[in-house]
């Protein structure tokens, strides 16, 4: 999906004229955004650049994923970027890679389970390692994943 098609969707759940008033821009503004803007294949298109294709300027000139993390985070969320998953690297093994999900994920149960066996309490320290098991294994899922879908366990199958 484009930008202005993400943001097109947004102002109307809640309203061109209240976005408009919430960012104290001008209703016109904020319809140009949710336009494709002119592109060289159109160069007759109506629409503005827009704040998330500005957003994604800013992190393509610098590279530095704080710029998606306080993004995420505003929505009460994070980021976790895509692995890169490459023909001939290790995490390509189905079984391998299998594994480590599985055994990141125990390691996620052990540290919950370590964390409230004693006291029945969560610390701030212990919610720290759980968010480090936590984020383990959304990294090795996740890289399980994208290997699928990009049809890499495919190979030697028979038809």
């Amino acid at each position: 999906m484009k930008s202005w098609d993400i943001l097109r969707e947004a102002c109307e759940r809640v309203g061109v004229k209240a976005v408009a008033a919430k960012l104290n821009v001008s209703a016109a503004l904020v319809y140009k955004w949710c336009q494709e803007p002119p592109t060289e294949e159109d160069p007759d298109a109506s629409g503005a650049r827009n704040p998330l294709d500005r957003c994604r300027g800013l992190f393509d000139a610098t590279g530095d994923p704080e710029i998606v993390n306080w993004l995420c985070r505003a929505a009460d969320g994070f980021f976790v970027p895509n692995p890169r998953v490459r023909l001939g690297d290790t995490e390509e093994q189905l079984l391998g890679t299998t594994q480590r999900v599985v055994e990141n994920f125990g390691h996620l149960l052990s540290d919950i389970s370590r964390s409230i066996e004693n006291d029945g309490v969560i610390t701030e320290p212990e919610a720290e390692t759980i968010r480090r098991s936590w984020e383990t294994l959304k990294r090795h899922g996740e890289s399980f994943v994208v290997a699928c879908e990009r049809g890499l366990y495919q190979r030697g199958r028979r038809r």
